[in-house]
């Protein structure tokens, strides 16, 4: 059979490339990271190709038959849809979110398969996806916690320019602009990844029919989380925030994070 673990893992792990390289374009309007994005997205489709023609010349099945097998046709026919409007038409708000439904049909496949495979071939792909679930998460919050360092820097710089001390200092931070630019840019990086991984949780917890609690208080905090930075990129890109509003905004939003890692952690019944 064509469809073996590895191949789940390389193309999940290639298509949450793409996302990333479209979510980049959607936040800053980036060509280079939509082309990229593009290829990878391709890549994807190519895989899930061939996983559909082993499937019906190889094992004489046609993947539709079943809800499960549904799922993985499904997926491809919108990776089709999106690679199709990608092209010919320049419409990205709706390539990203269908890109974003699409993979988690797909990831909801590739678990549910490998649940069915856990129990006769001991096939660790589920307690892999929650591995990646958890590392995902904290390079999501090691790249907010530079964004904080950025508007840190960025508030201290104002102040020694408007007070016209600590010009000792000026010279060692980087100028205001270049700090709120890379503020910006690792949280642009951010917020797909926690993302990506807050998916994961959910999809692996549903699979592996774990004691999952939906109003624990890790699981409420890590959203919010997510909506507060979600909140920040869309005041930066739609409201056209900039400077020291945003820097400060970007304290209170490390706060939350900070809250969310120490005492929620503790108050879970979930996680630990």
């Amino acid at each position: 059979m064509f469809e073996t673990v590895w191949m789940y893992e390389v193309i999940l792990f290639i298509y949450g490339l793409s996302l990333i390289g479209y979510f980049i374009d959607f936040i800053q309007h980036n060509q280079k990271a939509n082309r990229i994005a593009f290829w990878l997205l391709s890549l994807v489709w190519i895989l899930q190709t061939a996983i559909l023609i082993d499937e019906i010349l190889i094992e004489k099945n046609l993947p539709v038959q079943t809800v499960n097998d549904g799922l993985f046709f499904y997926a491809w026919v919108l990776i089709t849809f999106s690679l199709i409007i990608n092209r010919l038409f320049n419409i990205y708000f709706i390539v990203f979110f269908l890109n974003l439904f699409s993979f988690c049909i797909l990831l909801l496949y590739f678990l549910t398969n490998a649940q069915i495979d856990t129990y006769s071939n001991d096939i660790p792909l589920v307690h892999e996806i929650l591995i990646t679930h958890i590392t995902l998460t904290i390079v999501s919050y090691g790249f907010f916690t530079l964004s904080f360092i950025f508007a840190l820097m960025y508030l201290m710089q104002y102040r020694f320019l408007k007070n016209k001390k600590g010009l000792k200092w000026i010279m060692r931070f980087a100028d205001l602009r270049q700090l709120d630019t890379h503020s910006i840019k690792t949280v642009t990086l951010g917020v797909p990844l926690l993302l990506i991984g807050i998916i994961l949780g959910f999809v692996w917890a549903f699979v592996a029919n774990a004691e999952f609690y939906w109003f624990d208080l890790k699981t409420i905090g890590s959203v919010c989380v997510l909506v507060v930075y979600i909140i920040y990129l869309f005041l930066y890109v739609r409201r056209g925030q900039r400077g020291r509003v945003i820097a400060v905004y970007n304290f209170a939003a490390f706060l939350v994070l900070l809250i969310n890692f120490f005492l929620f952690s503790i108050l879970s019944n979930f996680h630990f």
